[in-house]
């Protein structure tokens, strides 16, 4: 049994009532893991045919499913971008509202990028997502999540949310805010947040949480909405923060949730001195309620007029040098020539017109690689991202040995022209390596390789 904190019972116990022992023993059973099929990589009907993980749906996330088996991450799906592997109740607050594939979405607190990759997989092919985390080492998983997955439009930073609001005023149609929290939702998970909890720790969350609100305001557009998500169950995180930010933003108003979020979640609950009146449209996930752990999603409507196009400045024009252009045409069936940039002294594959500064982004768009004296030295995420405009491919679901080879970083034969290959599963690239002879040089990078 879990040692919980005396104060923090008396406090479930006061918000769940009789249903508080059915939550004890919620948190003192097995864990439920659960996975995404990452659509930007795979359709979901594709997918269902290749299928060996699971069949067990999950009801309010079309493209979820819970799973059992040990050891996913060494999986090929995973290697591949074909799945992200998410706490099944972190889904809910991206299935909040329904969303425009042409929105420029921000993921304020993105770290390690289940929420940023669900919003991702719902935008098409002209929206952007830009991920922000604070902290740099928490930044460089998600960077990684990123390249792993594939995708194109996508900018990852690295600043606190007063920063990005100066660099981005006014330019997001959807902002996540997965605030940090006391972390009550996750002590089923993690034995450390039950030891650092504390009422003292509860109330510097909330003002934290409220500070990032109020900044998330400055970088949202005219007619926007805000995604306000915990993984707590305190009044003082949850509704309280927010019935406080709707007395603070007239402007603002409190949306009712999805019908499939508002099926898999109980309502918001009324304290003393609340004014919303609708605080009843949040949304709370409790373990004993639900297969997965804690969460609070409330959303949030700027009820101005809606404006135009995302926040742009004219683009700097680049032309690309003549070994970037022989690499890109060598390698690539096709690529958008205005879509090749350089961004803090690297060629990058950014396809949207949204401005970003030099010195903001821990990673713009696709990494093409670095310039050498007379070569390009490919980047892991040009062939994720780019594999499937690929001349030269090596498809291995067929050859499972081969690619367990190059997953453990082993060179590999196939039978391709010399040059960069990409290496696929299923037709999803998992990386790369350098044909040369009949023999492919591994660049699958050594942190992602199987021991």
């Amino acid at each position: 049994m879990k040692n919980l904190p005396t104060d923090f019972l008396c406090r479930m116990e006061s918000i769940l009532g009789n249903d508080s022992e059915d939550y004890i023993k919620a948190i003192n059973s097995p864990v439920q893991r659960a996975f995404r099929v990452n659509t930007d990589k795979i359709s979901l009907e594709d997918f269902n045919k290749i299928n060996d993980l699971s069949t067990e749906k999950i009801d309010y996330v079309e493209t979820g499913f819970y799973f059992e088996k040990d050891k996913i991450g060494n999986h090929p799906f995973h290697h591949a971008g074909l799945i992200y592997v998410q706490e099944p109740a972190a889904m809910l607050p991206a299935e909040s509202l329904e969303i425009n594939p042409e929105w420029c979405v921000l993921d304020m607190c993105a770290a390690p990028g289940g929420k940023s990759s669900q919003l991702k997989n719902k935008l098409g092919k002209n929206g952007i997502l830009v991920s922000n985390e604070i902290i740099s080492s928490r930044c460089k998983i998600l960077t990684g999540n990123i390249e792993r997955l594939g995708f194109l439009n996508t900018v990852t930073t690295c600043s606190d949310s007063e920063k990005i609001a100066k660099t981005f005023p006014k330019t997001f149609d959807l902002i996540m805010v997965d605030a940090p929290c006391s972390g009550e939702g996750m002590f089923r998970k993690d034995d450390n947040a039950i030891l650092e909890w504390s009422i003292d720790n509860v109330k510097k969350c909330a003002s934290r949480q409220t500070e990032i609100l109020n900044n998330a305001v400055k970088a949202l557009k005219s007619g926007g909405y805000i995604i306000y998500a915990t993984c707590t169950f305190s009044l003082e995180e949850n509704e309280m923060v927010v019935d406080n930010f709707l007395k603070e933003n007239p402007d603002f108003e409190l949306m009712p949730l999805t019908d499939r979020v508002q099926k898999a979640t109980e309502r918001g609950i009324k304290f003393e001195g609340c004014e919303c009146e609708n605080i009843s449209f949040c949304g709370r996930a409790y373990p004993h309620k639900i297969k997965g752990e804690g969460q609070f999603v409330a959303l949030l409507h700027n009820k101005n007029e809606p404006v135009g196009s995302y926040f742009s400045k004219p683009q700097t024009n680049y032309m690309p040098d003549k070994i970037l252009l022989d690499f890109l045409n060598d390698t690539l069936t096709e690529f958008d020539k205005r879509a090749v940039k350089l961004y803090n002294g690297r060629p990058v594959y950014f396809p949207s017109s949204l401005s970003v500064p030099e010195g903001i982004a821990f990673s713009l768009g696709v990494t093409i690689g670095e310039i050498k004296k007379n070569y390009i030295l490919a980047h892991h995420q040009f062939f994720t991202s780019l594999g499937k405009n690929f001349k030269r491919k090596v498809e291995l679901s067929e050859d499972r040995e081969k690619l367990e080879k190059y997953l453990h970083g082993e060179e590999i034969s196939a039978d391709v022209e010399n040059g960069y290959v990409v290496i696929t599963f299923n037709g999803a690239a998992v990386g790369g390596g350098k044909a040369v002879g009949g023999k492919i040089k591994n660049h699958y990078p050594k942190g992602l390789r199987k021991f």
